[in-house]
């Protein structure tokens, strides 16, 4: 039988990026990729108002309920934005997936999350190693300091310290995935470019603020910048970008799609050219789903209870949904500034009964986030008018005292912008992004149309919420601020939470009567009851972990690899 590849991955975040790179190391010149996004380089991020309010990506066909905000055409743009019951979900689409838009934080959740629901074998300690490899590739290190350097000079991380300590609450700075120079110890200046240890071009971090956005100066240590870098240029992976996995097949022996085959002799995967429509067969001995939590249900949803493709996969697919407790809040002029428009989007964490004094029912960490200054002005614009009267008046005292003096016209309108932009809201407003443990109790299915559909029962995790929502206001009363506010999705009559790290549904265990994947070492991640069919990406999780997900996700992955290629993982690519 003939094979267009030995593998398909299907995503290209940090499940399928390791597993690019692994398997690709594996078989050179014989692993593909399938991305539905684009493939993004220097400067291709979208910053006008005009593609930014484009920026989405939306196949009108799929039926995804979405916000009103978001185009009804098909655009293939980096934030796939979608509303389920009671809750919304941010994800990116993109060569890179979910590292394009990720807030840099490399983090191990504590011993304690692994509960009853992990496996035996996937416990803290089996999942050590390939932490440990996964922070040397994606380059973890927490964010330079230099007393001699005021761009390294964070506020942002001050302030939230201060308030820790005012709280009672130990806060402490976490590993960032951002460039900053080989060298741990020499940080390379700010905005200057050099070739990472795996060949592919990065800034050093200017600070810009705009992590959320897309990097254009290359300074996030996305997976193309270093796994799918290295399996495409060093090891010949064939990517293909902005195509979409439509189904999995299993081939019997004559080389059949036979829906009751169990994968030994390979799988038709049918894959949409989402620039012009055509869908085309790729015969393959394996598949790597990595395409994300909602993709990767969705397609093997669609494969079992719509397509029958895949019939034999467990009865558990879909359950345990978690939003990983993910909870934005909002603290506007304090009595001293933030500055949330410079440096990385996070550069610490302050810890509520996650890491110590563990409460399973309350645990979360509250982090630092920032927002790009596009945003800022956008702010100042729409700021109502009760907040601009006091600029307006001392602008204009400013313009008479000027006239009276005679001054030149320059220093004239100087003072009178200094007047009006002195009182930047923005400036002492803090973004306070919490996650935690929530009870990962929510459930994915097809509706009545073959469209995913959440349900996320909310009451059930209300004491996590509501300990984030005392914690916030507890820190107006530190800085003294004038507002707080939630999401406003969060507001009653709503009450719908929004969050960007879905997880859950192909639960790993180690029978099909458990979960939906294997936790057995030597077929870790595969889909029960099926061969060479495999699972790599955060709906593995059998629970949220509480912290940024995302070293858990590439740690998960990189044994999922080391259970195809029987090789120990390594940082040396």
């Amino acid at each position: 039988m003939k094979f267009d590849a030995e593998a398909l991955v299907i995503g290209s975040g940090f499940g399928g990026g390791v597993l690019a790179c692994r398997l690709a190391r594996k078989w050179p010149q014989d692993v593909m990729v399938v991305e539905r996004g684009k493939r993004y380089g220097f400067g291709a991020f979208p910053r006008s108002p005009h593609d930014m309010a484009n920026n989405f990506f939306v196949q009108r066909e799929d039926g995804h309920r979405r916000p009103r905000f978001v185009p009804k055409e098909s655009t293939n743009g980096l934030f796939d934005i979608r509303s389920y019951d009671h809750i919304d979900v941010v994800q990116a689409a993109g060569l890179g997936g979910g590292s394009l838009i990720y807030a840099n934080v490399w983090l191990e959740p504590p011993e304690a999350i692994f509960d009853e629901r992990w496996p035996a074998s996937c416990k803290k300690k089996d999942l050590e190693p390939y932490y440990a490899v996964t922070k040397k590739v994606l380059g973890a290190r927490t964010i330079p300091t230099a007393e001699n350097d005021p761009r390294r000079n964070m506020t942002r991380t001050q302030y939230f310290s201060k308030a820790a300590k005012a709280l009672g609450r130990k806060s402490e700075l976490v590993p960032l995935m951002v460039y900053f120079g080989k060298d741990p110890a020499r940080p390379l200046d700010p905005g200057l470019q050099e070739t990472n240890r795996y060949g592919a071009l990065q800034s050093s971090c200017n600070y810009c603020a705009e992590c959320d956005v897309g990097c254009n100066i290359q300074a996030k240590n996305s997976t193309d910048r270093n796994y799918l870098h290295v399996a495409e240029h060093k090891y010949g992976a064939r990517i293909l970008t902005e195509h979409e996995a439509q189904s999995i097949a299993p081939l019997n022996a004559s080389g059949h799609v036979d829906p009751t085959a169990d994968g030994q002799f390979g799988y038709e995967v049918l894959v949409r050219d989402l620039t012009n429509g055509n869908v085309r067969p790729f015969r393959v001995r394996r598949v790597v789903a990595s395409a994300g939590t909602l993709g990767t249900n969705e397609l093997l949803l669609k494969c079992r209870d719509r397509m029958k493709t895949l019939p034999k996969i467990s009865p558990y697919l879909g359950h345990g949904f978690s939003g990983n407790g993910d909870f934005l809040s909002f603290i506007v002029d304090a009595d001293r500034p933030a500055n949330p428009n410079y440096g990385p989007v996070i550069t610490q964490r302050i810890d509520f009964n996650l890491f110590e004094n563990f409460d399973k029912e309350r645990a979360f960490i509250m982090e630092d986030a920032s927002y790009p200054n596009i945003l800022a002005w956008f702010i100042e614009g729409q700021k109502p008018a009760i907040f601009k009267v006091k600029a307006f008046w001392r602008g204009l005292v400013e313009m008479i005292r000027t006239w009276i003096k005679h001054p030149t016209l320059g220093r004239r309108v100087g003072g009178i912008l200094n007047r009006f932009l002195s009182n930047d809201l923005s400036y002492k407003t803090s973004v306070h992004l919490c996650m935690g443990l929530d009870k990962s109790d929510g459930r994915m299915e097809l509706d009545s149309f073959g469209k995913l559909a959440i349900h996320w029962p909310t009451q059930n995790s209300r004491k996590l919420y509501d300990a984030i929502d005392q914690s916030v206001r507890q820190f107006k009363k530190v800085v003294n601020g004038r507002i707080m506010f939630h999401m406003p999705t969060w507001s009653w009559p709503m009450r719908r939470n929004v969050t960007v790290h879905p997880l859950g549904g192909c639960r790993l265990a180690p029978t099909a009567q458990q979960g939906v994947t294997s936790s057995q070492p030597e077929s870790f991640g595969a889909v029960h009851h099926y061969r060479n069919l495999y699972v790599a990406d955060g709906s593995l999780f059998p629970t949220a972990v509480g912290a940024n997900p995302s070293a858990t996700i590439a740690a998960l992955a990189e044994r999922v690899a080391q259970g195809i290629t029987g090789e120990m993982p390594s940082d040396d690519l």
